[in-house]
Order: structure tokens, then sequence, then C-alpha cells
């Protein structure tokens, strides 16, 4: 069986961490997303795959390739302008004589979920539960078949979602066709699915473990979960008295100094600097040529490549960009003292303890503090001792 991975969308909710780069290539436990689902569906047994490509396309070209690093072959299906999913689908249109597996390439799904999804007969939609199902499509199930679709309904009727995972035949692309813009001005697929489940032909299949990947803080969930998984390895150089406990991956060309201790599960990247007397804790990914330095201390975080935490700093539930600097004493809060959920960019993020998210390049003086949901975008610079709150915008100067 062929898969598409549909992976052309920029992800404007997670700006400004999509600033340089596709919402697909957005690091969890040091892959990007996209190549976490991609391995899943090859151990599935999935040999070959086309990735339809748009926002940032070329980031995703260079890293996969033609897919031979990962023991796949890779073809490429270029989507021009976003106008929707069925848009999207429509790139490979011809591709096909048989039945395919359908991704979107922004969530997480295991092995097992995958091969047995490709064991169904198409039409098929991949479905999954939540307790927020206003975020979703809704999904009405009735003796095995999709009887109803709902898009993000306030009342919605079920906790049954659409996991964005389907088993299709090439006749999908004939009703495509006659797909008219929805209210968003897109191209849905899901309007083409309507003459399956009239014809009560579009069967649910229940997924056992599914991940989306919609908001900056579904990172950190995704995050943690993949690290659950991994076994210690070190390539690097660890000084006397380091201390570690649970799993920890240590990149190659890296150096821990004396005093770190690190609690697993937690990835560091290559040609990184760590310590001395670093606290990393767990469910945190350190990307590669990064430096946390003395009395640093990180919890439950991403850190994306190159970025700088070196003296006396505090990051906890938060995701940094690349090339960032944090000035000597510059702290991040994660906590409302009255303990109510965080709110981000006027989103209730529905998290007790979350940081900030913070775009690449940007700078902090000495002793800056970050309250609880700051948004921060790229190439940002702060003065010593600014307060910073709320949303602020590229290349800002605060001084």
């Amino acid at each position: 069986m062929e898969c598409v991975v549909l992976a052309a969308g920029e992800g404007k909710r997670m700006r400004p961490l999509t600033a340089k780069r596709p919402k697909v290539m957005l690091p969890l436990a040091n892959r990007p997303m996209m190549e976490h689902l991609v391995i899943a569906a090859r151990d599935a047994g999935i040999q070959d795959f086309v990735f339809v490509v748009g926002y940032g396309e070329r980031e995703i070209r260079k890293h996969f390739g033609n897919g031979s690093r990962l023991g796949i072959e890779i073809t490429y299906a270029p989507q021009r302008h976003q106008q929707g999913t069925a848009d999207a689908l429509n790139a490979v249109r011809g591709s096909f004589d048989t039945k395919f597996l359908l991704m979107n390439g922004d969530m997480i799904l295991q092995s097992p979920d995958i091969r047995a999804l490709c064991n169904n007969e198409a039409p098929c939609m991949g479905t999954s539960t939540t307790d927020h199902p206003k975020d979703y499509g809704v999904v009405i199930v009735e003796g095995g078949h999709v009887a109803a679709l709902e898009e993000k309904s306030a009342h919605p009727k079920s906790t049954t979602i659409n996991a964005g995972a389907y088993i299709l035949e090439p006749d999908i692309f004939e009703r495509i066709d006659a797909v008219v813009p929805s209210s968003r001005g897109e191209l849905e697929l899901t309007d083409a699915l309507g003459d399956y489940i009239r014809n009560k032909e579009l069967t649910a299949h229940p997924l056992a473990s599914w991940m989306d990947v919609g908001h900056p803080w579904d990172m950190l969930d995704a995050n943690a979960l993949l690290l659950a998984s991994i076994e210690s390895k070190n390539e690097g150089v660890v000084e006397k008295d380091v201390n570690s406990s649970g799993s920890v991956i240590i990149g190659k060309d890296t150096v821990v100094k004396s005093g770190t201790y690190i609690e697993g599960p937690c990835v560091i990247g290559s040609n990184c600097r760590i310590g001395p007397h670093a606290y990393i804790r767990g469910a945190t990914a350190i990307g590669n040529g990064c430096h946390i330095g003395h009395c640093t201390e990180l919890k439950n975080s991403i850190i994306m490549p190159d970025t700088k935490v070196p003296h006396f700093n505090y990051i906890g539930d938060s995701i940094i960009g690349s090339g960032c600097n944090f000035g000597a004493g510059t702290k991040i809060a994660n906590l409302r003292h009255d303990h109510a959920t965080i709110r981000v960019a006027g989103k209730d993020s529905r998290k007790k303890k979350f940081g900030a998210i913070i775009g690449d390049d940007v700078q902090f003086g000495i002793n800056c503090s970050v309250n609880v949901g700051a948004v921060i975008g790229t190439g940002a610079k702060f003065a010593p001792n600014s307060y910073i709150e709320g949303i602020i915008g590229e290349n800002s100067f605060i001084r």
C-alpha cells in the first residue's frame, strides 16, 4: 500500500514557531514531528510515500530526500496554493490505481494502529475520542459506519472525532471535483465524503493511540509521549560527578560537565555543552548545538538547535526556538498563583503549568522575567530587567 502524507500547510496556530519552518518540521524528541509518523508507517509495512508539500517545502525535501536514509521511497507532489485538504489530496491525482492510506502530517500515530487501519476496505476513516470535541470535526457513528460529520460544533453530539487518517480508493478524486469552497474558503476533504456517508459506505475505525498536535502546548504532550519510550544512549563525554536517572540520550560530541543532574526521559542533541551544575528535568528535548550552563534548570521543555541558556536561568513547560540567547538570570514563569489554567493569546491551553512560546533568534538581556502564556515573535530583543507578558511581535525591541 502507498501512503500520502499531507504536509503543505504552514500551521498558523503554531506561530511564531512556524515563521521559518513548516509545522510538520517542528521537533518532537529531536526529530521533526512528521518523521515520527513516517517511521511508524514504515514499521507498519509501508514503503512508498507521497508527500504533499507547499509552505517550507525546501526544508522538508532537504531533510527527507528520497527516503533512503529511512529505508523508504518518497516522491513529492507540490500544492502551490494551500486551499484546503481536498485541494491538497488533488495534488496526487493519477498516482494510484488501488486503495491508499492518507494521513495528516501533524499527528502522532503508532505502528499497530496504522497496520490495523490499513486492513480495512476503502473507504474508511480513522477516529479517536476527546474530552474537548468542540476543537475538532465530530463523527457520528452508527453500526460501525459514519452517519454524519460535524465541523467544530459549539454543541457537539459526540466525543468521537475525525483523526485525519483514511483508507481511500482512486474514485475519491471524482468526488473532489464536486466540492465547493466551505465557509472558510477552503476545499474540504470531508465534503468529498458526503456520498459515502449517505450510502453508508464510510466505515469508522477507532484508533487506540492518537495525538493531535494542533497548538504549541500540544507539542509538550507529544514530546513527553515520544520520550517515554526512548532507551538510554551516550555518544558524548560525561565528566565525573554527573548524575542521571531514567532514560537519557546524549548526542555525539556533547559534553556534560561535572555537577550536572539529569532526570530522564531526556534527549540531548549533538555538539552541546551542558553544565557545570545544570539541572535538566524530565520530558525535555535539547536540540543540536545548544549550551545549557551553570545553575540553569530546564523542565518539560523543547529547546531547538543553537540556543544558549548559559547562567542562572529557569525554563519550564515552554517551547523555545532556535538561535535564542538567554541573559544571565532570565527566567520563565509557568504557574499562576491562583492555579487557574493558562491562556495563550486568548486561547485556553487547559494547562495549569505552561510557560512561554518563543520564536527563533530571540535575545534576552540579563534578569528578564517572562510571564506565563507569553508568545514572543522571531527576532525580538529585550533590554536587561525587562518584564515580558502577552504577545510580542516579530523583531520587536523592548527597552
